[in-house]
């Protein structure tokens, strides 16, 4: 005689299978869930140093030759990561990606004083002999597109102004990252490709009181901003205790509460604390610092070490 099962417990069975699947895959949700709430959301920066110098120049310095005028790339980068840091408040950075061009990919000074600030990568794309950027644009798209394919980030900063620079925001946005773009200020016009815009989340535009304290023309012998003149360049030391002088000095004018809401931004100074401690420090030294960005480091080192001192 066949054991035949009745309808009735077939049902059952059917239904007590189904509903353990159900529950292991909302488990397996809550897990992922969960996971992706305590997961910080990270973004990073794609700097087109082209488009910045031009820019900068242009707006500043009445000029977009480069060998017209110095830009502060240190400081600048460091602006955009804090302007980054309160826009995405509860999002770490990943780090900047600085796009320049070098004849042979070989890297000039400027550009290794800069491959050297902490959270930078450097990326060198050719300089043709009409000294234009090659290859800087791709180098753009594959690591925007890289980045994102591998949920590294969630937010893309995009530095550049370039019509060629839609595809790395179309592929960066089609695996879920979110692009803005932020540009310069130009004078009478445009000097981002409105196709660019369109694509973005979001754009953001830096005026002359942005940009101005990072542009400095390239007279002989002069030194506007600081009224500092040139120089056998001051030690270490020295620099670090201008540095802590420099600290101590508005911690008596400013006071602890302002000191305390530097901390959580530590290693780095807001833009624009950042250049007062530059002049500042250029003035009691009487020496630009605006070339030594070894130097720089030192003078930031020593401010931070007489204020975490007080805490």
């Amino acid at each position: 005689m066949n054991d035949v099962q009745p309808t009735g417990s077939t049902d059952r069975t059917a239904l007590d299978a189904l509903a353990a699947g159900v529950e292991r895959t909302n488990e397996l949700l809550t897990r992922v869930l969960a996971e992706v709430a305590t997961t910080p959301s990270t973004h990073a920066a794609f700097v087109d140093a082209g488009y910045v110098y031009a820019a900068t120049g242009r707006l500043v310095a009445g000029t977009e030759d480069r060998k017209a005028f110095e830009l502060d790339a240190e400081g600048l980068i460091e602006a955009f990561i804090d302007k980054a840091r309160m826009i995405f408040p509860d999002s770490r950075l990943l780090r900047v990606y600085w796009y320049d061009g070098a004849r042979r990919r070989i890297h000039t000074q400027e550009q290794q004083r800069i491959a050297e600030l902490p959270d930078v990568k450097v990326r060198l794309g050719n300089l043709n002999a009409n000294n234009q950027q090659k290859g800087v644009d791709s180098l753009i798209r594959t690591d925007l597109e890289t980045l994102a394919r591998h949920r590294a980030i969630s937010d893309a900063v995009l530095v550049g102004g370039d019509e060629d620079l839609v595809s790395a925001v179309e592929a960066a946005q089609g695996y879920g990252a979110r692009v803005h773009l932020w540009g310069i200020e130009a004078p009478g016009g445009r000097n981002q490709a409105e196709p660019l815009m369109w694509e973005v989340d979001s754009a953001r535009t830096f005026d002359l009181d942005f940009c101005k304290p990072y542009v400095t023309r390239r007279t002989a012998g002069e030194f506007p901003e600081a009224g500092v003149g040139e120089g056998p360049a001051p030690s270490r030391e020295e620099v670090r205790f201008v540095g802590a002088r420099v600290a101590a000095q508005w911690l008596a004018e400013r006071g602890r509460a302002w000191a305390a809401e530097l901390l959580p931004g530590h290693p780095y100074l807001p833009g624009t604390v950042d250049q007062e401690l530059l002049t500042a420090a250029e003035a009691l030294l009487r020496h630009s610092l605006r070339s030594h960005a070894d130097l720089r480091r030192v003078l930031r080192d020593g401010f931070w070490d007489h204020v975490q001192g007080q805490y």
